[in-house]
């Protein structure tokens, strides 16, 4: 699993040093590539090429894909860590954005980040359609904006310090993290032209692994260290955040985990052995411990 992952992520960070090396220099690329190759999993660009492989879908294409994804979690996770969101001073081991370049100039990258995946998206080198094109723009800017990442963080934060249902803290998380891999996980419907029932099937799918990946993320607050997790640990509870954790405390929490998994694998039942590579990212995304 380490093995695969490792590859593309690689793969995906040869295409972004290439892609950005291909442009005009600007003052702002160094602080988008410390930001962007940060050492980050990839396990998005994971996802997609996990669910493109049930289509026989290209490589290459999807690596591209990939990296214009990850170039839009990047640029969440810049904004996420801002004195005025989340306010973490490390994030993978290291000083987040804003404290080795100053906040202006990280959510300046963080905006040229989000914009990049759309340039990455149109580019006349990705060999696929136009009107292909438009759709994964149009799909990916869903994702991101107020109904889904942007959305997703407003609620975060208005959520702090309140009793919230766990029906709004579940619309939280899909929002905030659950929408991107949904993304991932229709992108390649989307190339392989398939029916729009079909594309909600997928996109239900990648709101349960986006889920999946948040509860994950809850756990590792809950149990981590920062020597190992890369990021402060033990800070949702000290925030008063809104979190499954919270509501339906540790043991439950991990049932719960386990649960979105078996649902995720029934629903790619029909595609046998042929989904194995996805339910090993399930199982790697739970118990992952950064």
């Amino acid at each position: 699993m380490q093995k695969k992952l490792n590859k593309i992520a690689k793969d995906t960070n040869s295409f972004l040093k290439r892609f950005i090396q291909n442009q005009k220099k600007s003052e702002l690329i160094i602080p988008m590539k410390y930001g962007l190759f940060s050492g980050g999993k990839k396990i998005r660009a994971k996802i997609l090429i996990d669910i493109g492989s049930l289509f026989k879908l290209n490589y290459k294409s999807l690596i591209a894909i990939g990296s214009a994804v990850e170039c839009i979690h990047a640029y969440s996770l810049i904004h996420d860590d801002l004195p005025c969101m989340d306010n973490d001073s490390i994030r993978r081991g290291k000083p987040s954005t804003h404290i080795k370049f100053g906040e202006s100039t990280a959510v300046l990258a963080g905006n040229s980040l989000l914009t990049m995946a759309f340039e990455i998206l149109s580019h006349k080198d990705l060999n696929i359609s136009e009107k292909i094109k438009i759709n994964l723009i149009n799909k990916i800017s869903e994702s991101s904006g107020h109904l889904g990442i942007a959305g997703g963080q407003y609620l975060d934060l208005s959520f702090e310090h309140k009793k919230v249902s766990e029906k709004r803290v579940v619309e939280m998380e899909i929002k905030k993290t659950g929408k991107l891999f949904s993304f991932c996980c229709v992108a390649p419907l989307i190339l392989k032209k398939k029916k729009k029932e079909e594309i909600k099937k997928f996109e239900k799918i990648g709101a349960d692994i986006g889920l999946l990946f948040q509860v994950a993320d809850e756990l590792i607050d809950h149990r981590g260290s920062l020597f190992i997790a890369g990021k402060k640990t033990a800070k949702d509870k000290k925030r008063g955040k809104a979190t499954l954790i919270s509501l339906l405390g540790y043991k439950n929490t991990i049932n719960y985990a386990n649960k979105l998994i078996l649902k995720i694998n029934n629903k790619l039942k029909k595609y046998g052995s042929k989904s194995k590579n996805l339910s090993d990212t399930l199982e790697y995304i739970l118990n992952r411990n950064k």
